[in-house]
């Protein structure tokens, strides 16, 4: 079977703010950053051995892939448990299980000393600095993040492969109505039940340990953990007004009708956006 039409990501191993803004902030242009992380004493802190001794005793909610299914536990997490035994599982166990979008700010906010915001371009969120965990064969699926931000992803250890989209190409992707999700396999593209996948155009990146990826606003991306992995995000608002309107859209419109109905009617629902979904 052939693969889909993926370009390599730009990489730089640092780059001034005006020709950042100018070659790939401006133009959504994703990109690999070499050194935004280097000085982060998160690179060399952040250990099992730290959160386990650390922070061992803190209550995290833990995702599969039952997330994106209908029912109970779709947008939701599977169970909650104390932060050490989950790092254990990540580092001896190869499962699809990942902690996602935890806000160390609130959570841990003494771990926020250890990064350092970049200095790129302005608007970056000091009260969400979001991290993220996965064992070895951990899957994020297609999507992209509801509220139309900006994101500097970096891999604090480990390394995962990441297939971005720009937000055109979601009628390619299949879109799922009323949601900011995917449901193809971009790692083996079945072509007869999503043909727009032939013409989907898109990146693909290995991220190591170290780098950061910037995904422009609204760019869909797909996340394989190749090896267990922490990494963080930091978020740019959006600096056009359309794009904060398309945001709050989201995430006080759509989302809310999605879940509302995903609560109501499940199976049905998931049958309706499904059969729209593959409607070219």
């Amino acid at each position: 079977m052939s693969q889909l039409a993926l370009s390599p990501i730009d990489k730089v191993a640092s780059i001034e703010s005006k020709d950042f803004k100018a070659s790939y902030f401006k133009p959504l242009r994703p990109l690999i950053l070499e050194d935004l992380a280097n000085t982060w004493p998160a690179l060399e802190k952040w250990t099992p051995d730290y959160f386990k001794t650390q922070h061992g005793n803190k209550q995290v909610k833990v995702y599969d892939a039952s997330f994106v299914k209908p029912g109970e536990h779709y947008m939701g997490g599977i169970k909650t448990m104390p932060l050490g035994d989950y790092i254990e599982q990540v580092m001896t166990t190869t499962q699809d299980l990942r902690m996602f979008l935890y806000n160390i700010k609130s959570e841990i906010p003494e771990m926020v000393d250890d990064i350092i915001f970049p200095t790129l371009v302005n608007g970056f969120s000091k009260n969400f600095v979001f991290m993220f965990f996965g064992c070895k064969g951990s899957v994020t699926q297609m999507h992209f993040d509801i509220d139309m931000s900006h994101v500097f992803h970096t891999a604090i250890s480990g390394k995962k492969t990441i297939t971005l989209f720009p937000y055109e190409q979601g009628k390619n992707l299949h879109r799922y109505p009323f949601t900011c999700r995917s449901y193809v396999d971009v790692h083996q593209p079945d072509y007869e039940h999503f043909p727009g996948l032939k013409d989907a155009k898109g990146y693909q990146v290995v991220l190591e340990q170290g780098e950061t990826l910037f995904i422009p606003s609204g760019y869909w991306h797909h996340v394989v953990y190749d090896e267990a992995c922490c990494s963080i995000s930091l978020r740019c608002s959006n600096s056009t007004l359309l794009g904060k309107l398309h945001g709050a859209y989201n995430l006080l419109v759509m989302q809310m009708v999605d879940r509302l109905m995903n609560k109501l009617f499940p199976e049905r629902w998931f049958e309706w956006k499904e059969l729209k979904a593959l409607q070219l």
